[in-house]
């Protein structure tokens, strides 16, 4: 039953996923006015982001480092919502953390939330508060395009296979809420990466998921017409 109640969630949020799409579309475009005059550092970025993606069909992948980073990021988020954490596992063919508290949240976090490219992000800005950091920001881009290509890459493959944390949602539900979640992160670490702010990037999100919601209304309320008159029709 809450299977079902799950999917029907996750088809009512597909609007939400293009309505977020075409927001961080925006702010893109946005970001690529305000870099473009930057000359390498406008580069470093998607420089990182292949470099990676290129070692991952290239090299051994370093799936120790990515179950890592997974189980670290269950902890991470069970502990933000108030759980505590036990014993945790790691080895080259998976891993568990013992948590006394789970939610859908916690259970999709590592598919959505980038754990080393936040490392990165973090370690810059707190490496602020102390230290010029303006003369590495081409090597600091690099390094979150690199991370996030991590992790892009990782979920891709893992998503490809069979994963409990998947079946235990659903996956309509699973994947929407992923999907969505992803290109919300990409939202926010171009907020602080770049110049745009925040307050725009809401009040995109805000007109986009309100224009994509009413034309849905407007569909689902012609579809229904259109059906009742074909059962009218045919009886």
């Amino acid at each position: 039953m809450f299977k079902f109640l799950k999917m029907l969630i996750g088809i009512a949020l597909l609007p939400a996923c293009w309505a977020v799409s075409v927001a961080v579309y925006t702010l893109y475009q946005t970001a690529l006015d305000s870099v473009a005059s930057e000359g390498l550092a406008a580069w470093a970025l998607p420089v990182g982001f292949v470099l990676w993606v290129a070692l991952f069909f290239l090299l051994p992948r370093p799936f120790r480092t990515y179950v890592l980073g997974h189980e670290l990021t269950h902890a991470l988020w069970a502990l933000m919502m108030g759980g505590r954490v036990g014993r945790m596992k790691v080895g080259k063919s998976g891993g568990h953390v013992e948590l006394t508290k789970t939610n859908f949240i916690i259970t999709l976090a590592p598919y959505f939330f980038p754990f080393y490219t936040f490392l990165v992000i973090g370690a810059y800005y707190l490496a602020g508060i102390w230290l010029e950091v303006e003369p590495y920001k081409v090597w600091w881009l690099g390094a979150v395009g690199f991370t996030w290509a991590f992790h892009v890459t990782f979920t891709l493959s893992m998503l490809a296979e069979h994963q409990p944390d998947i079946h235990e949602h659903g996956r309509i539900f699973s994947y929407t809420v992923i999907f969505l979640m992803n290109v919300l992160v990409i939202g926010l670490w171009m907020v602080l990466v770049g110049d745009p702010k925040f307050a725009s990037f809401g009040d995109l999100l805000t007109r986009e998921n309100a224009r994509t919601y009413s034309y849905s209304s407007r569909l689902c309320v012609s579809a229904w017409v259109f059906v009742e008159q074909l059962i009218k029709r045919l009886g």
